[in-house]
């Protein structure tokens, strides 16, 4: 007897199948790559679909509430994502919709593929019942993080997308995105052009750090490391988001509760930047997750220091994020010495093998006087400033206000959050509509609501992770309090401390349904105001494009 529920499975996958046969067949062109590829991916794909209609209906009759807001959530992103799409199918010059479609002529292949993958699934689902295949480790691993997972595959989709269409080869100069250096960072990690044409030290030995992954990832896309670096920036700004789903459904327990807190992290304005356009900062923003994962696992010392030199190896400056989460979180003076000083140890060996791997690469870390490059982003101590930073730290990070536009010495519209010049000038973007100005308010109305929840439990709990959350924040700020001409390009070492302090702060309400469906509503107005922002973008830098 047929299973009429495996049926529908394999019938529903069919789209996502075709978009990812479409995405692959840029790379296996030939009839008999589509058609084994058509084969493995539907009949995974479909597996998964029907182990998710099972798990669905077995949940359904106990949390029928739960399951009504989870498939809300669910069905805003898959909208905004069709959203996203549609708004970039506007822009030909920036959006090739023909990278995700299937080659006519190999059409009838996927096709073929698709009949063929259902007895595959047949047998391969026979196989896994009589292996007693969801008693394994990895099923159950699956079982107990499905949430997130499901919710960090969906941002994935969506960062892919906008990574496809804000690091085309037509944006060649830097600067343009809030002062990021896209186009160096395109060429350093997609193709062999991995020379700091800035000379700088400050990121030691970020390509062994990175370029190993987008390698790896080549591997599957026969060598095509632009694209893989792509994919690697959106898998990186998904796990930054089932990170943040992680910790909070660990601390809480609360799995809806983690996944809309996660959601606020994912469709925030910083993740959604950072998560999509290639540079460091997205890297550093899911590094730093990783190591307050760790801490909260108790984890051993070796794999905090992989990921301190992680972090430092990117950019020097963070690696005092891992020293603040350290200290407040173990308490232990000698220990945070004894991670110090192993980090400090390896961190010149590692500088050697990266420009031993990748020879002239940038200069040897101790070649300090390449520094003199920032000093054209150090800037005087004002109160304007620090006004200013506070907007972008607290409200513009989350909330997508309307950017600044400007035209300087590109010939490109730049679009930034915030302006410093050397002339003293100082501009922040503004919420200048009725609807991101109501957007914003109820946000800093959940931000009070958090701080006093905060001050209010201060000697009831353990606040060793808020405490570590706001000392990473005023770290932050008092080094940004200086440098920097856009700040909101350094956001994502901030976002999630934010974004996790408060879930921490609004803990008490976690269970509350009132407080889950403000939070749902507030989400859904996030993605309706935050797409303006990515249309902007869309909008503004096609007039320059040829």
């Amino acid at each position: 007897m047929l299973n009429k529920r495996l049926i529908v499975a394999c019938l529903v996958s069919i789209p996502i199948s075709y978009f990812v046969v479409g995405f692959l067949d840029y790379f296996y062109a030939s009839t008999v790559e589509t058609l084994l590829i058509a084969i493995s991916i539907h009949a995974f794909i479909s597996l998964f679909s029907y182990y998710l209609f099972n798990r669905s209906f077995k949940d359904w009759n106990s949390k029928p509430v739960e399951r009504v807001l989870t498939f809300l959530l669910f069905s805003s992103l898959i909208l905004f994502l069709i959203y996203l799409t549609k708004t970039a199918g506007r822009f030909s010059l920036l959006f090739d919709s023909a990278l995700y479609l299937i080659r006519s002529d190999l059409l009838i292949w996927f096709s073929i593929g698709l009949l063929l993958s259902f007895p595959l699934s047949i047998w391969l689902l026979s196989f896994a019942h009589s292996r007693d295949f969801h008693h394994t480790r990895f099923f159950m691993f699956i079982d107990n993080h499905l949430s997130g997972i499901l919710i960090a595959l969906i941002f994935f989709t969506i960062y892919f997308l906008l990574a496809n269409i804000f690091n085309q080869a037509l944006f060649n100069f830097d600067d343009i995105f809030f002062d990021t250096d896209a186009k160096l960072w395109r060429f350093r990690f997609g193709t062999e052009n991995y020379e700091d044409t800035y000379w700088r030290t400050v990121h030691p030995f970020v390509l062994i750090v990175v370029r190993p992954w987008a390698n790896l990832i080549s591997l599957f896309l026969k060598g095509n490391l632009l694209y893989a670096s792509f994919l690697l920036i959106a898998l990186t700004g998904a796990l930054g988001v089932y990170l943040v789903w992680y910790f909070v459904k660990e601390v809480t327990a609360n799995s809806l509760y983690a996944l809309l807190i996660s959601t606020i992290f994912g469709a925030s304005t910083s993740q959604l930047i950072f998560g999509s356009i290639l540079e460091t900062y997205g890297f550093l923003g899911t590094v730093a997750l990783i190591f307050i994962v760790l801490l909260l696992k108790d984890a051993p010392m070796w794999t905090l220091v992989v990921t301190g030199l992680a972090a430092f190896g990117i950019t020097i400056s963070n690696l005092a994020q891992t020293v603040i989460a350290h200290f407040i979180m173990k308490r232990d003076f000698w220990q945070l010495v004894k991670y110090g000083v192993i980090v400090l140890t390896l961190i010149v060996p590692l500088n050697l093998l990266n420009n031993f791997i990748y020879p002239d690469a940038h200069p040897y870390l101790w070649d300090v006087s390449t520094l003199q490059y920032e000093e054209k982003n150090v800037f005087p101590i004002t109160l304007q400033r620090a006004n200013y930073l506070i907007r972008v730290i607290a409200l513009n990070s989350i909330v997508a206000p309307y950017p600044i536009l400007y035209k300087e010495d590109i010939p490109f519209i730049k679009i930034w959050m915030f302006l410093a010049t050397t002339k003293g000038v100082l501009r922040v973007a503004e919420y200048k509509d009725v609807f991101s100005s109501f957007v914003v308010y109820i946000w800093s109305g959940f931000m009070l609501l958090g701080g006093v929840l905060f001050l209010k439990n201060i000697r009831k709990q353990d606040n060793r992770f808020p405490f570590a959350f706001i000392l990473i924040t005023l770290f932050s700020f008092a080094l940004h309090m200086r440098y920097g001409r856009d700040v909101f390009l350094y956001s994502s070492n901030w976002t999630y401390a934010i974004i996790l302090f408060l879930a921490l702060a609004w803990k008490e309400f976690a269970d509350k349904l009132w407080f889950q469906i403000s939070l749902l509503a507030f989400i859904f107005l996030l993605l309706i105001n935050n797409s303006k922002l990515l249309e902007i973008m869309m909008t503004v830098s096609v007039l320059h494009i040829k």
